[in-house]
């Protein structure tokens, strides 16, 4: 005798739903896990992409370039992009007004031109990986910047968060100041003002973010620290140091495109799909990508003190960044 199938209250309450759901409701459910999943790879990549910046210029240092030639041909090759970004985002919208490209002068001066430079700067003293530790600190300098400029309070959290990733980063820095001397407190210091000034942008930009839109106003903004770049080396340098070896040519070229544009684009993909929050939990593997590719690609050490740093920097953010939500 054939076995009756027994009757599940549950299934058929499920079968119901699901004939009954309107079929656009039913394709974004199913829609759904993959735009997540997308969204995942699109934030770990851009992370990835981002973090492959500081090893192009540490491969790039080899060659005998310096800091002001080496980031004028990193925005030289990314202007082109940034430009048709800004133009791209700008089709169909109102002209900005004499207040609004103040904004982007000073936002592009700050966000990107000085950090950049700082940045560039202060990697010709040490290594990569506490450079990407000492950047990662940048949400908490946004905190700190907010209860500076606008008396915003700090719950107790946050600062259990900074507590834990400032005693990382001192530890990663203690170790390496011991090896490079003072050259390595000179570079901590401009990557740090690097943090700072990009620190500044974001506090600075969430007005403008609403009034023109993000990719417009990145487009803008990057396009003007493009030319701050490119000034900078006509005011500092002769023409004739612009002759570097093929080698750091090929260098700036990626990393003006998959270590610059290419991850904006990808963050601002991510963040379409899975939001800013869970964007930045995922940009946690940034520090880690670039502690590896230090490693594998430059031969940097790997101790025990970068790791229990490096550790303690990603439990810090991610209890500031969870406490923020």
């Amino acid at each position: 005798m054939q076995a009756t199938r027994p009757w599940r209250a549950g299934s058929t309450l499920n079968t119901i739903s699901e004939s009954s759901r309107p079929p656009a409701q039913a394709a974004q459910a199913q829609a759904a896990p993959k735009s997540i999943a997308a969204g995942l790879l699109l934030a770990s990549c851009g992370a990835i992409a981002f973090s492959g910046k500081a090893i192009i210029v540490k491969l790039a240092y080899r060659h005998g370039v310096d800091a002001v030639t080496l980031i004028m041909y990193r925005m030289l090759f990314a202007l082109p992009i940034f430009a048709l970004m800004a133009w791209w985002a700008s089709r169909g919208k109102a002209p900005l007004a004499r207040k609004d490209w103040l904004g982007v002068l000073w936002l592009g001066f700050t966000g990107y031109y000085l950090a950049s430079f700082l940045d560039f700067a202060g990697l010709a003293h040490i290594s990569a990986s506490l450079e990407r530790l000492i950047l990662y600190l940048n949400p908490t300098l946004v905190l700190l910047l907010g209860l500076v400029l606008y008396q915003r309070r700090i719950a107790m959290p946050h600062i259990v968060g900074m507590a834990i990733s400032y005693s990382g980063v001192t530890l990663v820095f203690g170790h390496e100041i011991t090896l490079q001397g003072r050259h390595a407190a000179w570079g901590a210091l401009l990557v740090f003002g690097s943090a700072v000034s990009y620190a500044l942008y974001l506090v600075y930009s969430g007005e403008m973010v609403r009034r023109l839109g993000s990719m417009r106003l990145v487009g803008l903004a990057t396009t003007v620290a493009c030319l701050c770049c490119l000034l900078q080396f006509a005011l500092l340098r002769p023409l004739s140091a612009a002759a570097v070896a093929p080698e750091v040519i090929w260098l700036s070229v990626l990393n003006a495109t998959l270590c610059t544009a290419v991850p904006v684009l990808m963050v601002m993909m991510a963040i379409e799909r899975i939001g800013a929050s869970l964007t930045a939990q995922t940009g946690m593997i940034g520090p880690l990508s670039t502690i590896l590719m230090g490693v594998v690609i430059l031969g940097e050490p790997f101790t025990a003190w970068v790791a229990a740093g490096t550790v303690l920097v990603i439990a810090g953010i991610f209890v500031f960044t969870r406490s923020a939500r």
